[in-house]
């Protein structure tokens, strides 16, 4: 028999990348006097992970809890608040974590309003039929209009097909910085408008305590002591410490289980419990072999629950065994088995990744939602101690049912200042990108959307942002599959490579420089085969960056001795996938990115240019002659 839990609430935040989540789920805290009066606590509390201080972006999901007193019922009730990604790449966190929750806070920036992640993860939040409370956040900001926001938004609603129900969504405006709420855009001292909102307006639990038990695993941890948690919500019955379950897995295979260690969220800690009741979100330790989308179920009656679903990926890259010179000199874990167990392992814990054999035993095929979401596999791997190589991303294409070629397109919002809108439209129409709006909003700049192939995007985010002079936003949202479009142009300028193995000089990298922008000092060990810098023109040159100058005169002056060189290009690990050419590879370890064609030998690559410009030109059509 159905009951609710009046004493509990499950929600989620959820928005754009950058609309004032974390910072939220900090004043939220605060205000519920999970910290102490005198205690130091850094901002944004919940992005632990030191990838996510540094990018300032939330990248996993996780959990909190609060507990708030109700008047109107007259006790307390806790609050579960799960944190989530804003960034699109990272969207299979979100659909991963709706299913733990009953409502979610939808935060809108008000001077920027809604953007492509927040159509994305609104669309995810009503089909799940989850109970929305619009949370229009930075109030206090230049340009905001909290009026022409909740415009937008209800427009967004509609356009994605809410139902009436689902169209009628509570408001509240806030201030997350300054913890800070209130019903209109004249806003109290504290949160308690939106504490009471979500009160009112989040459904409890509707939970069958006596039923068997069953829990979806949600997310995954680790914990030194007690190895692989599970994190899920209880759907019905109940969960004992030290009871035997059984592991339904994604194949429907029935597992043996046992829940050794059992607990619950409070505040940001995780607390020992002898028993979690329906309804509550539950972490269980000790299930070594447990993955995500599985269902602990009672070992008498074992029911799965329906299977978690997520996007499919839309960009590949190829890792690698590193196989440059230099190879095992700075990694610890390199061999191909290493790779392979790591990246099997990564699948435990995304839902969004793929991982595929290749015809190469030292090769792996790796699919993900965007270069970010790969780019953060490659940063964490590389932290821990792995080294090996990667290749430029390419999309994942399919055919229809008539045998067409398809290839993902993402929508672009892009905002730039007036005076730069000539040269991105140039940029992006080169790329086949299709405008569908554009909007002058005055002084706050030029709001332009397209659709762009997922192709035309990759390595564009650098130079886009080179060309606005780092003033320009760009953000994109999957759009779907559409027919593939003609040839896109790639990196403009040719490669300088290496012809020489050794450590670069002075007099090398001058003679080099002269050529176009370096990416190496005096000093640097490099390798036959090596980029070590971009070529002023379209074609690849190679060049001696450790040659020695010769002395052949004593007496010659210091002047002479002394080079000046520019000051090198440092690229980090984005910006060098972003680089990457066809016939390039990343080469990376724990302390350092090394950019390499693919054949190091100068002769060899010279003689496979040679064979697939003979190709070509065997494949083109023959022109008439003219008489």
């Amino acid at each position: 028999m159905l009951s609710e839990r009046n004493d509990l609430r499950n929600v989620a935040i959820i928005a754009h990348v950058d609309h004032g989540k974390t910072t939220l789920v900090d004043g939220m805290l605060k205000q519920a006097q999970v910290f102490r009066e005198n205690q130091q606590v850094v901002e944004r509390v919940l992005d632990s992970n030191a990838l996510e201080r540094e990018r300032g972006i939330t990248i996993f999901a996780k959990n909190a809890a609060i507990t708030i007193w109700d008047p109107e019922t007259s006790q307390r009730v806790k609050i579960n608040i799960v944190d989530t990604p804003g960034h699109a790449d990272f969207g299979g966190e979100v659909e991963r974590v709706l299913n733990m929750v009953d409502g979610v806070l939808l935060l809108v920036d008000a001077a920027e309003g809604p953007m492509p992640q927040t159509r994305f993860v609104l669309k995810k939040a009503l089909a799940m039929d989850h109970r929305v409370i619009v949370v229009i956040n930075k109030v206090d900001r230049k340009g905001a209009d909290p009026n022409d926001t909740l415009n937008r938004t209800f427009d967004l609603f509609l356009e994605l097909g809410a139902t009436d129900d689902q169209a009628d969504f509570r408001v509240v405006y806030t201030n997350a910085v300054a913890g800070q709420a209130g019903l209109t855009d004249v806003l109290g001292p504290d949160l308690l408008p939106l504490f009471d909102a979500i009160l009112r307006y989040v459904p409890p639990p509707k939970v069958d305590a006596d039923a068997p038990l069953q829990m979806l695993v949600t997310t995954l941890d680790y914990d030194d002591y007690r190895g692989r948690t599970a994190i899920g919500r209880v759907t019905s019955g109940r969960l004992l410490a030290g009871q035997d379950l059984i592991r339904i897995t994604r194949q429907g295979t029935l597992m043996p289980e046992r829940a050794q260690y059992l607990q619950v969220h409070e505040a940001l800690r995780r607390v020992d419990v002898e028993r979690v009741e329906a309804g509550e979100i539950a972490v269980v330790a000790g299930l070594e072999d447990v993955s995500i989308g599985e269902t602990l179920a009672d070992p008498e009656q074992p029911r799965a629950l329906p299977l978690i679903q997520v996007q499919e990926p839309t960009v590949r890259m190829t890792f690698g065994v590193n196989a440059s010179p230099l190879s095992g000199t700075e990694g610890r874990w390199g061999t191909s088995r290493k790779l392979r167990e790591r990246l099997l392992d990564e699948l435990r814990h995304d839902m969004a990744l793929r991982v595929s054999e290749t015809d190469s035993p030292d090769a792996f095929e790796v699919s993900g939602r965007g270069e970010l979401h790969l780019a953060i596999l490659i940063e964490t791997m590389r932290r821990e101690g792995y080294e090996f190589q990667v290749s430029r991303p390419t999309v994942l294409t399919h055919r229809d049912g008539d045998g067409q070629l398809l290839e993902p397109f993402e929508e672009v919002h892009i905002e730039i200042t007036p005076e730069e809108v000539g040269v991105v439209v140039e940029m992006l129409g080169s790329r086949r990108g299709q405008m569908l709006d554009m909007i002058n909003d005055g002084d706050s700049g030029v709001h332009i959307t397209y659709l762009v192939p997922t192709r035309g995007l990759l390595g564009l985010r650098y130079q886009f942002l080179t060309t606005t002079h780092g003033m320009g936003a760009m953000n994109s949202v999957f759009h779907g599959y559409r027919p593939m479009v003609g040839k896109i142009p790639s990196r403009e300028n040719g490669s300088l490579v290496a012809s020489e193995t050794g450590q670069a000089t002075s007099y090398g990298l001058r003679n080099a420089g002269e050529r176009g922008t370096l990416f190496v000092t005096p000093g640097v060990t490099v390798y036959e085969g090596m980029v070590v810098g971009e070529n002023q023109r379209q074609e690849d040159i190679a060049v001696n960056v450790s040659k020695r100058k010769h002395l052949t005169n004593m007496r010659q002056s210091t002047r002479d001795i002394q080079v000046r060189l520019d000051a090198a290009r440092e690229m980090s690990l984005d910006e060098a996938i972003e680089y990457l050419a066809d016939d390039e590879l990343l080469e990376v370890t724990p302390l350092n990115f090394r950019i390499r064609k693919a054949i190091l030998d100068t002769h060899e690559r010279g003689k496979q240019k040679k064979r697939a410009e003979v190709e070509r030109i065997a494949l083109a059509p023959e022109q008439p002659v003219m008489s």
